[in-house]
């Protein structure tokens, strides 16, 4: 397949109203999917936004959840509704249509201050028993790497304080879901 003049302005203009590859290929006819996406990168057309804000947005988004803490936290959203502007096809036409979409963004986290962390036992690997805490301290590759060792219930393999991290309750797993 050759790409004329005519079929590269036509892919120009499909791919700028927003239709995806596989919609511009069938269009074009004689052509695949992968053969839109390589001569779109060829052409360096721009990219479109993902679904859920545009580029920009979702730059910065990343950018400012990278300087967040990793603790263990249940997410916390603020939800708003805006409109946005979509084509999908319908058979061979590409039809656009407003829809209303719900958009989250993840509100400030303050940890709490009265949290008790447990003093650790530093106990090493050959030191751990059924009923030690087996929570890793540390990098693994240092010398100062150890277990917490504090007493664990039956059933855990972790103390109180460090069964709370690693297991999230199923509710709140749920409410996660839900909000997703």
């Amino acid at each position: 397949m050759n790409w004329t003049d005519e079929r590269v302005e036509k892919l120009k203009r499909l791919w700028s109203e927003g239709l995806s590859a596989s919609q511009i290929a069938a269009q074009l006819g004689g052509v695949s999917r992968n053969a839109v996406i390589g001569k779109v990168h060829r052409l360096s057309l721009p990219g479109r936004a993902k679904a859920g804000g545009t580029v920009a947005t979702s730059r910065t988004n990343n950018t400012a959840a990278k300087r967040t803490t990793s603790a263990p936290r249940a997410p916390n959203y603020a939800s708003r509704v805006t409109t946005r502007t979509v084509a999908r096809a319908v058979g061979a036409t590409v039809v656009k249509e407003e829809i209303e979409v719900e958009t989250y963004h993840e509100m400030e986290y303050r940890p709490a201050s009265n949290v008790v962390v447990p003093i650790s036992r530093r106990l090493g690997l050959t030191e751990l028993t059924e009923r030690t805490c087996k929570w890793p301290v540390g990098d693994p590759l240092q010398e100062d790497f150890h277990f917490c060792g504090c007493e664990s219930p039956d059933s855990s393999p972790y103390c109180g304080y460090h069964a709370k991290l690693a297991y999230q309750p199923v509710h709140e797993r749920r409410r996660a879901a839900v909000r997703a």
